[in-house]
């Protein structure tokens, strides 16, 4: 099928070209996790909001990743809201500041286009509270978006200029894959995919760096596999109320 072809074609060149970028910044969560400090992660954006969940209170991972679910850019709250409020300026600033995020914090910040004002002004505000920013973005789609596009922080800057570590999705301009005859748009969209293939690669990578150190954390077990609540009861009263969301 043409859509699996396109979308397996793209996480392959995610992986022969992002080696080097994954295992820069599994070593910054590792350090970070080693010493029992939370990873943020945050993806301001409609459909971004998605990779924050991906990796968060999933089975197999990160006890230590804490996602910011702001209602604001949740599609949950209205499509045409979600996206109003990923293009008002400053307002990233106000959720990060929510967050109470500050020195030697790590965030990591998502999105498809790597250009909208919440997701630059979350990075920005974060960097100068002090904290090691990561973004995880189509550096593609960032340099082909023109300066003007309503989409664009006022300074028109990139995600991957303004943070401190970057891991290229490589998604097209457009995001959708396919031609359809009689279709008036390409269809079949591919962030998603690439934003949880590069996320769970970077989880996974971490772990290996950890398992290395000699350095057991506590992981999450599916509560619907034998024994998972059970697994994860040893370890929630370590992370209950420092993960706002659990």
């Amino acid at each position: 099928m043409q859509y699996f072809d396109a979308v397996t074609g793209l996480m392959r060149r995610i992986l022969d070209t992002q080696q080097a970028a994954i295992a820069e910044v599994a070593l910054v969560l590792a350090d970070q996790i080693a010493e029992d400090r939370l990873v943020h992660v945050y993806g301001p954006g409609g459909h971004s909001n998605l990779a924050a969940q991906e990796v968060f209170f999933r089975a197999g991972g990160l006890m230590h990743i804490s996602a910011i679910l702001d209602e604001g850019t949740l599609i949950s709250s209205g499509a045409l809201r979600s996206m109003a409020m990923e293009r008002t300026p400053r307002y990233g600033r106000i959720v990060i500041d929510d967050a109470s995020l500050g020195e030697g914090d790590v965030l990591v910040l998502v999105n498809a286009y790597g250009i909208n004002a919440a997701l630059i002004d979350a990075a920005l505000r974060a960097r100068e509270l002090g904290v090691r920013t990561i973004g995880i973005s189509s550096r593609e789609h960032a340099d082909n978006t023109t300066p003007d596009h309503p989409a664009r922080h006022p300074s028109h800057q990139n995600l991957h200029d303004v943070v401190d570590h970057h891991v290229d999705t490589l998604v097209p301009i457009g995001d959708a894959l396919i031609e359809v005859e009689g279709a008036l748009e390409k269809s079949g969209a591919s962030s998603t995919f690439a934003n949880a293939f590069a996320l769970n690669w970077l989880m996974l990578e971490t772990l290996q760096e950890l398992g290395a150190r000699g350095v057991a954390v506590p992981q999450w077990r599916s509560g619907n596999a034998p024994g998972g609540d059970e697994a994860n009861q040893r370890f929630i009263a370590r992370f209950k109320g420092r993960v706002r969301c659990l």
